[in-house]
C-alpha cells in the first residue's frame, strides 16, 4: 500500500527543512527538526488568529479538535480510510506536531516517536495534516510510523503565538518562552573580550570583516551561520538554567567548538510561546466513532 505523503517545505530555517525540536537523548523538546538555520520566525499574530479564533466561540486556540485532525490524517494515510472534514476555523499559525508512543507502565514517561514543525505560519486545517504524516513518516531520528502502533500512539500538537525579538540571549523566562536562536561562524566575530562569565549585554550587532570571511571560505568551510530552536516545554524539562538551554541550542545547531562568552553574546534570540493540546488513541477512536465513521 502506497502512502500518500506531502512534499516538505523548505523555509531555510537550521537545516532549510521543517523545524525540529528535541531534548538531547530524544526527548521532545518543543520540537522542530529540520529547517531552522538562517531563517527568521514570521509573526504569526500579524493578523491576529488567536483572538479571532476566541472571539468566534472556539475557547483555547488549541484544542482536542485541532488533534483528532491530525490523527484523522495519520489514520487514513495509513488505512486508506476516508479522512473526517475539519470543523475548526482555519487559521494560520506556526505549528508542530508531536507523536508519542505512551509508557507502558505506570510512572514511566512517554517516549519520543516523532516531531516536526515549521515556524511559517501556515493554515491549520492543511497544515497539521501534512505536518502530522512528514513528522510520522520523515522524522529522520525514527522509523517511519506503522499501522500496528497506532493504538499506542498520542498526538500532541503546539500552535506557537506571542513571536519577540529578545534583546539578549537571556532575555527570556524559563516556562514561558521556546527560544529561536542564530549565530555566526565563531571566525567571524570581532576580537574576544576577557570575561568568560554570563552578560545581559548583546553582541547581535557583530560586523564580520571581508577578510574573516575569506578565511573561513579558504578552510574549505561554508557554513557561515548556525540555528536551532527549542519549544517551552523542553527547557523545564529538562531542568537547564537559560545559559544551558541556549548552549545546548549552540550544539544543537551544529556548533562543536567551544562555547565563549561571545559566542552567547552573538547569538540572535527570538522568544515564542506555544498553546499546546493532546489526545490518545483511545480519544481519537471516540471521537471518529462520534462523527459517524467507522475505524477500520
Amino acid at each position: 500500500m502506497s502512502l500518500l505523503i506531502p512534499q516538505e517545505r523548505e523555509h531555510g530555517l537550521p537545516g532549510a527543512d521543517s523545524a525540529k525540536d528535541t531534548a538531547p537523548g530524544g526527548a521532545a523538546a518543543a520540537t522542530t527538526t529540520h529547517a531552522l538555520d538562517g531563517a527568521e520566525a514570521k509573526d504569526p499574530n500579524a493578523d491576529d488568529d488567536a483572538e479571532d479564533e476566541d472571539e468566534d466561540g472556539d475557547g483555547d486556540v488549541c484544542t482536542p479538535q485541532h488533534c483528532f485532525h491530525a490523527f484523522d490524517a495519520l489514520y487514513c494515510a495509513l488505512t486508506e480510510a476516508e479522512p473526517i472534514e475539519p470543523a475548526f476555523h482555519d487559521h494560520s499559525f506556526p505549528l508542530f506536531v508531536t507523536w508519542n508512543t505512551r509508557a507502558s507502565r505506570p510512572g514511566r514517561s512517554n517516549r519520543l516517536r516523532g516531531c516536526i514543525g515549521t515556524f511559517e505560519p501556515l493554515p491549520i486545517r492543511d497544515g497539521l495534516a501534512e505536518y502530522a504524516l512528514i513528522s510520522a513518516f520523515r522524522d529522520t531520528r525514527f522509523r517511519k510510523i506503522q499501522e500496528a502502533e497506532l493504538e499506542s500512539l498520542e498526538c500532541s500538537v503546539s500552535l506557537l503565538t506571542d513571536f519577540e525579538d529578545a534583546s539578549t540571549y537571556l532575555d527570556w523566562e524559563i516556562g514561558t518562552h521556546g527560544i529561536n536562536i542564530s549565530f555566526p561562524h565563531p571566525s567571524l566575530l570581532a576580537s574576544p573580550s576577557a570575561s568568560s562569565n554570563p552578560s545581559p549585554l548583546s553582541s547581535s550587532s557583530y560586523l564580520p570583516t571581508s577578510s574573516s570571511v575569506s578565511r573561513l571560505f579558504s578552510g574549505g568551510s561554508k557554513k557561515t551561520s548556525f540555528s536551532a530552536c527549542y519549544l517551552p516545554g523542553v527547557i523545564p524539562e529538562q531542568g537547564w538554567t537559560q545559559v544551558e538551554a541556549v548552549d545546548s541550542a549552540i550544539r544543537k545547531a551544529g556548533w562543536s567548538g567551544a562555547i565563549s562568552e561571545d559566542l552567547r553574546r552573538s547569538v540572535r534570540l527570538r522568544r515564542y510561546q506555544s498553546r499546546v493540546c493532546a489526545v490518545t488513541w483511545d480519544d481519537y477512536v471516540d471521537w471518529r466513532r462520534e462523527m459517524g465513521a467507522e475505524i477500520v
